[in-house]
């Protein structure tokens, strides 16, 4: 198939310097020189959700090859990929879902219908050939659409993905919480910011023992089973007061107050949800990454315990859709054996959250016959500095597949 221009010269060697960019705007450094057309677009998916989105366009408004971009929360309308893609001769369509900006109720399966949406109306807009480009939290949310919802993608390509926000909380979450209602609780032989188990103050590097890692792990998945049997009671308590407001009779006190009770919307905080011993033991899993995390600046114990973590507050349903590992159907490992079409995995080596052994897994659980797997050396989560480097390695692996 023809259509799409080469990539653009502008585009074939990475900048001599590139200003750090946090987030998903494109960065002043990584402007690739021509002139992008760029469109707002917006559908309504089929539960009456509002899905909206900016289409960027090749110079001369020319392609029949459309990219759509996706996370559950982040609005990838914006993101860095679109106009680096754009200029290589494709559409690049950057959504947010109706979750945008809100982790407390996101629901993975409602947000993957809004990605369904989304291509549906970049192949009603003409699009021929339609890539997946799975980005961060989006890999495991673009995966979920693919794999059950039918997205219809040709290509499929996996970006600094994880294995899914249930898998990162496993990583993430903080064990040695024994009261869940007390934010200062702490089994000390659990605690990874105390001394006896190998930490030290920041910026010095941690050391801890394999076999206290292993317990660690397992007491982290311990911790979301228990969090899951809670967020499991809400759900169950609100199934068994709408039961009982079916059983009353309509207009009595009995009857309202079941109603309530059947509604109730409450909200469950998770404390400690940055404490990820690979944050500063380099010895674990080891890559190019630096100490600490891209969720704080500076020393994760601070954000362990302050405004930092991931899924601190949520609701019962968002939390077993999206932060547990146990209960989560987001999950790319799980996914991707559903997704048969042409995949590219690429990873940065140097991101804090993903380790090297979580994107070869991705790969390797693939169903497709066609995988490609390449390594970003020396590349931070956010692909600051080698983004054009990544947005060549996209095009050359599309243009070869069309």
């Amino acid at each position: 198939m023809t259509g799409n221009p080469p990539v653009p010269t502008q585009l074939t060697q990475p900048p001599d310097s590139v200003r750090p960019s946090l987030g998903y705007w494109p960065d002043p450094a990584d402007d690739p020189g021509v002139d992008l057309g760029r469109e707002p677009m917006w559908a309504v998916s089929p539960d009456g959700a509002i899905v909206r989105g900016v289409l960027w366009t090749p110079p001369g408004g020319r392609w029949t090859t459309g990219v759509i971009l996706a996370h559950p929360r982040g609005d990838f309308s914006v993101h860095y990929a679109a106009p680096l893609l754009a200029a290589a001769g494709f559409a690049v369509l950057g959504i947010a879902t109706r979750y945008v900006n809100n982790d407390m109720d996101c629901l993975h399966e409602s947000a993957a219908l809004d990605v369904v949406t989304a291509a549906q109306w970049l192949r009603e807009r003409g699009a021929e050939w339609l890539v997946a480009l799975g980005n961060c939290g989006g890999g495991p949310l673009t995966a979920l659409a693919q794999a059950r919802h039918d997205l219809g993608a040709d290509l499929f390509i996996a970006l600094a993905a994880h294995a899914g926000e249930g898998e990162i909380m496993s990583q993430v979450i903080d064990p040695s919480v024994t009261d869940e209602n007390d934010p200062f609780s702490a089994d000390p032989t659990l605690d990874m910011y105390h001394p006896d188990n190998g930490w030290r103050p920041w910026p010095a590097p941690a050391s801890y023992d394999p076999d206290w890692l292993s317990r660690y792990r397992s007491a982290q998945r311990a911790r979301i089973a228990r969090i899951d049997a809670r967020a499991n009671a809400t759900i169950d308590s609100r199934r068994q007061a709408r039961e009982r407001a079916g059983n009353a009779e309509p207009g009595t006190a009995e009857w309202v107050d079941e109603r309530r009770r059947s509604v109730f919307g409450s909200v469950m905080t998770i404390h400690r949800t940055l404490a990820n011993p690979a944050y500063l033991d380099p010895t674990i899993e080891p890559d190019d990454r630096p100490l600490g995390t891209i969720f704080v600046p500076g020393d994760p114990l601070v954000g362990n315990s302050g405004y930092g973590g991931l899924g601190r507050v949520m609701t019962a349903r968002g939390w077993l859709s999206t932060w547990s590992a146990l209960s989560s159907a987001a999950n790319t490992k799980s996914s991707m054996p559903l997704i048969t079409c042409p995949t590219l995995v690429i990873h940065p080596t140097a991101d804090t959250e993903i380790r090297l052994s979580e994107a070869d897994a991705i790969a390797s659980s693939s169903g497709s016959d066609d995988i490609e797997s390449h390594r970003l050396e020396g590349s931070p989560h956010y692909l600051a500095g080698h983004r054009v480097e990544a947005a060549c390695m996209m095009a050359d692996w599309i243009n070869e597949r069309r």
